[in-house]
């Protein structure tokens, strides 16, 4: 899951600002390890391949009944996720931390929309949601064991095969709410991966050195690679950048069933030239239908400072662009504008391309 958009989903005012103490050699705040991005799965000796989901990275500590939950920018997550907490107070070890990621599934795809819904300041809401959409922890680390061993310092393939044992006492039960995410040595398995989990809404692969420590907050001996996806869309309207006179964001759109024009998004990735150059080519189309189905409302909640104003256009442009994650009929955050399709139709410009 994308870090700012994982940040935006927790913010600090939102949260509960201190954790309980709790008598474990690793506490909260603790930082977890991260990866870096690179471009392609990395091949060789030596390496572990896992799925990346699509949900909040967490840490979860337990000693006997103090159970704490903390994000990966090191707040406290429990109060929001009580079907996960109280899934840990059952499991048979009474001591442990582990590193994971919480997801929601609806139907067998994740749901990021359903995920961010938890983040709200009503108990009552919060009960009520856990109760429609229970969270799941997926695992994939053990850094303290149910003997209270420290096991950062020790090599991931040591880790990973007491995060296997551990497992094995998880009664089935609870298998629906604590998971050990999947892991494999074979770069063929990973290619898979990368290939089919995307249709399940998860981002990519995870490749860890097995005989790397745990990393804390740094990311070496860690990589991620994300699903790189295009699509093609139709351009429903422009905002006007706040400075310069230039464009600032291309609106986005895909046409639905009923054959109206949706908003789904915007791209904004110029430079001050080619904000400029947008201009000889979007005013020309200004005055059209723009979004006949769902409009753009007021401004982005990453940026107070954007005009709520934009400037409807005829539906003939065509651009892809590329993105990392769509879901709830938009994507999630900004595109990546690619190029122009003037070869391609509008009306060819549906949601079936994301399907």
């Amino acid at each position: 899951m994308p870090d700012r958009v994982r940040a935006a989903a927790v913010p600090a005012k939102d949260l509960e600002k201190d954790f309980q103490p709790i008598r474990l050699p690793i506490r909260p705040p603790y930082p977890p390890a991260e990866a870096k991005s690179v471009d392609d799965i990395t091949r060789g000796e030596g390496w572990l391949y896992e799925p990346k989901w699509d949900g909040f990275r967490c840490l979860a500590f337990r000693k006997g009944d103090n159970i704490q939950l903390q994000s990966k920018a090191g707040q406290p997550l429990h109060r929001y996720f009580p079907e996960v907490v109280e899934a840990l107070a059952k499991l048979p070890q009474s001591q442990f931390v582990l590193d994971g990621e919480i997801v929601i599934y609806k139907s067998v795809r994740l749901s990021f929309d359903d995920l961010l819904m938890r983040i709200h300041p009503a108990e009552s809401r919060i009960r009520k949601l856990a109760v429609e959409t229970p969270a799941t922890y997926i695992c994939f680390d053990l850094l303290v064991n149910e003997d209270g061993e420290r096991l950062n310092d020790r090599r991931l393939k040591e880790r990973r095969a007491g995060l296997e044992k551990f497992f094995k006492a998880v009664p089935r039960g609870l298998r629906a709410r604590i998971r050990l995410s999947p892991a494999s040595r074979d770069f063929s398995q990973a290619t898979k991966w990368m290939r089919e989990l995307g249709k399940l809404g998860l981002d990519g692969v995870v490749a860890k050195r097995l005989d790397a420590p745990y990393l804390s907050g740094e990311r070496t001996g860690m990589v991620k690679i994300k699903r790189i996806r295009t699509v093609d869309t139709v351009v429903g309207g422009f905002r006007y950048a706040e400075k310069g006179g230039g464009i600032g964001s291309l609106l986005l759109g895909l046409y639905n069933r009923e054959g109206k024009l949706d908003h789904v998004g915007f791209t904004s990735s110029f430079t001050r030239q080619q904000r400029q150059q947008l201009k000889k080519i979007v005013e020309p189309k200004s005055g059209g239908a723009g979004f006949t189905g769902k409009a753009p409302g007021g401004p982005s909640r990453w940026s107070t400072k954007r005009s709520t104003e934009w400037t409807s256009l005829k539906p003939e442009l065509v651009a892809e662009v590329q993105y990392d994650h769509f879901s709830g009929g938009r994507f999630r955050h900004g595109t990546k504008f690619l190029r122009w399709r003037p070869e391609k139709k509008p009306q060819a410009c549906t949601f079936d391309q994301l399907r």
